[in-house]
């Protein structure tokens, strides 16, 4: 398809996620479809809501021009469903993928240059860029961040997009003056918007390279530490 093309979105980053199918043209989506999936589940539902989705709209797998993957950072275990879908799916038809970071999405769907999430044990994935500080303009990074760094960031009166209130209450208590813009959870239809420019630009990444974008390690990899070097004296 020259003047369209059909790309399907996956995002189960969240404590839900959700499947979108959209067209594109002229740089610009419309969202034919979205399925929500239930945390806790995307093991057992996902692939079977994106088969559902594309025979609703009569799309066979291997006509879609490409694939968003939502690569995190979220939970472990829903961003690594995720991206095995996207695999499998890619390989099989050959599809192009093109990633983004959940951060982003929210970003975006709120019209600012920040964002955080919820991260658990009192942190915040938090995305910052496109604010001017102390006269200098930061390129836009993401790191998970605690109490301490949030209060040694000190970035008063930024404008952060959050959707979930354990990371707005963090956000409120290290930076009272920041402007919280808070707008509903990001979903894959919310990447399909955000992502129109990059596929007509063909920004993909190389299928085997792809990972997810966690920003933390798993509790397999804190907590086994100590077992390890343990075994290793031994």
């Amino acid at each position: 398809m020259l003047n369209a093309q059909l790309v399907l979105a996956i995002d189960t980053c969240g404590p839900t996620g959700s499947v979108a199918l959209g067209r594109y043209a002229g740089g610009t989506a419309e969202i034919l479809g979205q399925t929500e999936l239930e945390g806790r589940s995307y093991s057992s539902t996902l692939v079977a809501a994106v088969g559902e989705l594309l025979a609703k709209y009569s799309v066979e797998l291997g006509t879609l021009a490409a694939i968003v993957a939502v690569n995190g950072p979220g939970s472990f275990t829903g961003v690594r469903v995720g991206i095995s879908a996207v695999k499998g799916l890619a390989e099989t038809a050959q599809i192009p993928v093109l990633a983004v970071s959940r951060l982003e999405v929210l970003a975006a769907k709120a019209s600012a240059s920040s964002a955080a999430l919820d991260a658990h044990r009192h942190e915040v994935f938090l995305r910052l860029g496109g604010q001017s500080l102390a006269g200098q303009n930061l390129a836009s990074r993401e790191l998970l961040a605690g109490a301490a760094e949030l209060e040694a960031l000190n970035l008063a009166g930024v404008r952060i997009a959050v959707c979930d209130e354990a990371a707005a209450a963090l956000l409120a208590a290290a930076w009272p003056s920041a402007e919280l813009h808070h707008t509903v959870a990001p979903t894959a239809a919310d990447a399909l918007q955000l992502c129109a420019p990059r596929v007509s630009a063909k920004h993909f990444v190389d299928l085997a390279l792809l990972d997810g974008h966690y920003l933390r390690r798993s509790d397999a990899e804190i907590f086994g530490e100590p077992v390890s070097a343990a075994a290793q004296r031994l």
